[in-house]
């Protein structure tokens, strides 16, 4: 009779670890930690702030900022906070993006364009962990303006917002094929 609970324990133990792995595997991916101060009455309150962006390498990528008073709180923060801010991009055969596209948000501004398969990711900073962790393979970037990561990475994730497929164009335009 023992037996037979601990294998019903077995079990059920077994599908609930089963039902936790179909949830997409996330990678973060660490883009900045600074440690911040406010100056108060009293000195000065000693904080850091995490930037950090996720994804699942199969078109799912977002970028999460926090801040706490040590260093792993404020990763946390931010992993919650970049878990919020996910979207979808479509990504190509070759895993390069659709067409070639650019993107301005603030002072920061991104220009990228589709590689030929076998090329790589070919940008800088913050861009080129965008990229990576959304699973896009082969493409080619440029940030120009701003050398912020924090908003460098916003700014690569907004552009990527607006990546269209072929078959969303044909159908905002009403076209059959």
């Amino acid at each position: 009779m023992n037996t037979d609970l601990k294998q019903v324990n077995k079990s059920k133990k077994a599908t609930r670890r089963n039902e936790r792995t179909k949830q997409p595997k996330l990678i973060e991916r660490l883009i900045q930690i600074s440690r911040v101060s406010k100056v108060t009455k009293g000195g000065k309150k000693l904080s850091f702030r995490a930037v950090i962006v996720i994804g699942d390498e199969n078109g799912s990528v977002g970028v999460g900022v926090a801040k706490a008073d040590d260093v792993v709180n404020a990763f946390k923060k931010a992993k919650t906070d970049a878990r919020k801010n996910l979207i979808q991009v479509p990504i190509t055969k070759s895993l390069s993006i659709p067409h070639p596209i650019s993107g301005k948000l603030g002072a920061c501004k991104i220009v990228m364009r589709p590689s030929v398969e076998g090329s790589g990711v070919i940008a800088g900073g913050a861009v080129r962990s965008v990229l990576e962790v959304a699973g896009i393979k082969n493409v080619i970037a440029k940030q120009l303006g701003s050398n912020n990561l924090l908003n460098n990475a916003r700014a690569a994730v907004f552009t990527l917002e607006q990546l269209t497929t072929k078959s969303q164009t044909m159908e905002k335009r009403d076209l059959t094929n």
